[in-house]
């Protein structure tokens, strides 16, 4: 029997990118953009809508029915099921992602844990679910963190508390390893990172001999980052693990620099956008070469990297839909290069957010502002849109 031949990647294919939107759902997208697209409202609404929902002025419909239906799953695991399906229907997995953020309790460090250990039970034995992820501060104190990598002694308190953080971190990934998920962890702000790949570290050294179950994530942006990932590399060479790689470009760019700024130290972040890009496509070359030895995730939006990562699968001879090489982009973004590589056979996911609609406010804040920030990202998303409207004479 012959191999049917590979389909060409066409990102500009709105008919496969909207495929499982309904009319309605591509009319809301595109009105959701147009007010995204202006710089005035994306500024003006967190500040609006944060003091709305505090003196509980009835907009949390208005909010679910449109920035957040766009952005996230639903409030719980259950209402995530709708997305679950739409995004199979085009062959792309679901990354289910507590959003809940900036908390500071115990209690809700415990709560936040167990959750995530739901969203391995849920994806366990569901091939539309395939791979899961979590934040450390999800499940512990930034401050804390932050005195961590400041190598700042700790009290028996605090080392108490850090303690239970670890065992948190390792009762999530051993879920993940018993129940055959793979889970990623988040990068966050450079002040507590180390703390961050230490723990990701660890837990690759306990759970990855087989196969892979834990990724760490690289954020490229950083001028240090492509280097740690080699480095971490020959550790798992030399270790016996696999490394697990998320690759992104970095999500904490403005927060970075001001506080470089403010403090007198250099700068973690790339002196400009093509040095970020040049060390993300580097380290695309570098995970293919390693293939064996690196799992990794290709956390982008960006349409070269993208294409540079499915040439290189066809020029190794390595099958598109290679267990060790998955794509990613985040719900409600970017759905040209998901369902078009998925299209063509590469294993595509995207990251669906979910939780109380407050609670999941600072993330959609950032979505919206990020759109706004990409040079094009807006526009880009809305081009297609209006492509797709015009293809289907809406």
């Amino acid at each position: 029997m012959e191999t049917p031949p590979k389909k060409s990647l066409n990102f500009d294919d709105t008919e496969i990118a909207f495929r499982n939107k309904s009319n309605a759902e591509l009319n809301a997208a595109y009105w959701l953009f147009k007010v995204i697209s202006s710089n005035f409202l994306t500024k003006i609404g967190p500040p609006i809508t944060n003091f709305s929902l505090n003196i509980g002025l009835p907009i949390k419909g208005i909010i679910k029915a449109t920035i957040f239906k766009h952005f996230c799953g639903g409030e719980t695991i259950a209402e995530c099921e709708h997305t679950i399906e739409q995004l199979h229907s085009g062959n792309v997995g679901t990354i289910l992602d507590y959003s809940v953020e900036g908390e500071e309790e115990e209690a809700v460090f415990d709560f936040t844990c167990e959750e995530i250990i739901r969203t391995i039970e849920r994806a366990a034995g569901d091939p539309r679910i395939p791979i899961t992820v979590f934040k450390v501060t999800g499940i512990g104190r930034f401050g804390l963190l932050e005195k961590l990598d400041a190598k700042k002694e700790l009290s028996a308190a605090e080392q108490a508390e850090f303690d239970k953080v670890s065992k948190r971190c390792e009762k999530i990934c051993r879920a993940a390893f018993e129940k055959n998920v793979p889970v990623m962890v988040d990068a966050e702000e450079t002040w507590i990172q180390d703390t961050i790949d230490e723990l990701a570290m660890d837990m690759m050294r306990l759970f990855n001999r087989e196969q892979i179950i834990v990724y760490n994530t690289y954020q490229m942006y950083r001028h240090d980052k492509l280097a740690d990932m080699k480095a971490d590399h020959l550790i798992a060479k030399a270790e016996g693990f696999i490394l697990g790689v998320k690759m992104v470009r970095g999500a904490y760019m403005e927060k970075e620099r001001k506080r470089a700024e403010e403090m007198g130290y250099l700068s973690p972040i790339q002196p400009d956008k093509a040095a970020s890009d040049r060390d993300y496509n580097a380290s695309l070359h570098y995970c293919i070469e390693h293939i064996a030895e690196i799992a990794f995730v290709c956390g982008t939006h960006n349409e070269e990297s993208c294409r540079i990562l499915a040439q290189l699968l066809d020029e190794h001879n390595i099958n598109h839909n290679h267990p060790h090489v998955y794509f990613a982009q985040l719900l409600g973004m970017s759905d040209n290069l998901s369902f078009n590589l998925s299209d063509a056979g590469y294993n595509v996911t995207k990251y669906v957010p979910y939780g109380p609609v407050k609670a999941v406010m600072p993330y959609l804040f950032r979505r919206a502002q990020e759109n706004t920030s990409i040079a094009g990202a807006t526009s880009r998303e809305l081009g297609l849109i209006i492509k797709e409207k015009k293809r289907r004479r809406l």
